[in-house]
């Protein structure tokens, strides 16, 4: 039986407006839980090419302009006793880097990591209209690399992309 995704948005959407807060919700960061904060923390940083901010030895930022990927240690997760987040776990997102260069981006990534880096799709040109690769980082998370191309996918990602919050002086 097919599902009817539109009547599903329409019962949770019938529990409220969400755009009467006061302020819109911004993500701010996506954490990522590893046993090897090392490896993990530099896969990122040849990625983003941001520097790592440890804010403990167990608890690493690298800030890029629209969001942060933090690392930490299981340890930092322990109080959580149901279900509690494992490094290596994550079977069911995947993180999306909005990049100018896909091929270079993806090259870069290939020649720091050779072969350990885990490529699940070489450079491909999308249906709508970006170029992406997907690889897994050291953790097996599934990280894709897009680069809009095509008119219609640069109107998507205008279209997507918030405005920075304004400040209150």
């Amino acid at each position: 039986m097919m599902r009817n995704l539109r009547a599903e948005y329409d019962l949770y959407s019938s529990y409220g407006d969400p755009m009467t807060t006061s302020a819109p919700v911004q993500l701010a960061s996506v954490r990522l839980i590893t046993d090897d904060i090392p490896r993990l923390v530099r896969f990122y940083e040849v990625l983003t090419g941001q520097t790592p901010q440890y804010l403990t030895e167990d608890f690493v930022e690298l800030v890029t302009p629209s969001a942060t990927v933090a690392v930490s240690g299981s340890a930092r997760v322990a109080f959580i006793t149901t279900n509690t987040p494992r490094g290596g776990a994550n079977n069911s997102a995947i993180i999306e880097f909005l990049v100018d260069d896909t091929n270079a981006v993806y090259e870069r990534l290939a020649a720091h990591f050779g072969d350990d880096l885990d490529v699940v799709q070489p450079p491909t040109m999308m249906p709508w209209g970006n170029l992406s690769a997907l690889v897994r980082d050291p953790d097996g998370s599934l990280v894709n690399l897009y680069t809009p191309v095509t008119p219609e996918a640069w109107q998507l990602q205008r279209n997507r992309t918030p405005a920075p919050p304004q400040a209150d002086l």
